[in-house]
C-alpha cells in the first residue's frame, strides 16, 4: 500500500519491499502461507517462486497463495483450455498447466517473451510444457484472431494479468472467447487498497492512474449482468466471472 516516507515521498504501490496481500496482518499472511500453501505447494511451483523472486520485478508475480486458489478452481470446474493474457516469468501458467488434463491446452499471451524464457526450464522440468501455446505480442489483436479463427466459446477459463487500462477491452473479447458457464479471472482488481481510498490519499500518479482504471472497471463488472461476478481480498485482489450470456 502507498504511503509517505519520512521525506514525504510517496511510494509505489507494488515494488520488491512490499508483500501482496490486503490483510492488516504481515503475521496472519505469513501463518497462511506456511499452515496451508507452502505445505502443498507444488515443487515445481516452489521452483519457479524462487527463481522469480530473485528477479527485479518479482513482485509482480502471483504470489502461491492465488497460485492455489486458481489451481482448486481449474480442478473443481474440469477446465481443459484455458488463456492467460500476461505471463511474465509463468507462475500462473505453470499452475495452470499441472491443474490441467494432460491434453488441455493454455493459449498463454504475453507482448515479450523474454520473462516467460526464466520459467520455461522449470515448466519442461514439470513435464507440462506440452500444454503451453506462447503467443508473442499484444493481447489485443491475438485474442482477435482467436474469434476469427472460430475458437468462440471453446474455452473455459481466461486469466487476466496485464496491462491495466485495457482490462475492459479484453473483457469484451474473452466474453466471446469463453463459453457459458466458464470462468474469467482478473488480477489486481482492488489494487492494493487504493480503489476504497479518498481521492486525496497521496499515490504516485502511475498508481492514482490504474486506481481510476480499476474503479471504472470494477464498477463496470458490477453492471455486466452477462457475468455472475465475485470479488476476493487475495493477494491484491482477484474478480472472477462466472459467463451467464
Amino acid at each position: 500500500m502507498a504511503s509517505n516516507g519520512s521525506a514525504g515521498e510517496v511510494r509505489d504501490v507494488h515494488s520488491s519491499e512490499t508483500t501482496k496481500t490486503l490483510l492488516k496482518s504481515d503475521d496472519l499472511y505469513d501463518y497462511m502461507l506456511k499452515t496451508m500453501v507452502y505445505p502443498r505447494e507444488n515443487e515445481f511451483m516452489r521452483e519457479l517462486r524462487q527463481i522469480t523472486s530473485e528477479h527485479i520485478f518479482g513482485f509482480m508475480s502471483s504470489p502461491p497463495d492465488e497460485g492455489l486458489l486458481l489451481s482448486l478452481l481449474l480442478k473443481v470446474m474440469g477446465a481443459k483450455r484455458t488463456i492467460e493474457v500476461g505471463v511474465y516469468t509463468g507462475c500462473s501458467v505453470l499452475a495452470t498447466a499441472l491443474a490441467i488434463p494432460d491434453d488441455g491446452r493454455i493459449v498463454a499471451i504475453d507482448v515479450s517473451r523474454e520473462y516467460f524464457d526464466l520459467g520455461l526450464p522449470v515448466i519442461k522440468k514439470a513435464g507440462v510444457a506440452h500444454k503451453v501455446d506462447f503467443r508473442e505480442g499484444p493481447a489485443g489483436p491475438i485474442l482477435d484472431k482467436l474469434i476469427a479463427d472460430e475458437e468462440a466459446g471453446s474455452f473455459d477459463f481466461a486469466f487476466v494479468d496485464a496491462d491495466k487500462y485495457n482490462y475492459g477491452n479484453y473483457h469484451e473479447q474473452l466474453l466471446r472467447l469463453v463459453r457459458v458457464g466458464g470462468v474469467l479471472a482478473y488480477d489486481n482488481t482492488l489494487w492494493g487498497g487504493t480503489v476504497a481510498m479518498p481521492d486525496d490519499t497521496p499515490l504516485t500518479e502511475e498508481d492514482r492512474k490504474k486506481r481510476d482504471s480499476f474503479r471504472g472497471f470494477n464498477a463496470m463488472i458490477a453492471a455486466d449482468t452477462r457475468v455472475e461476478p465475485v470479488q476476493l481480498p487475495i493477494a491484491d485482489g482477484i474478480t472472477l466471472c462466472r459467463r451467464v450470456a
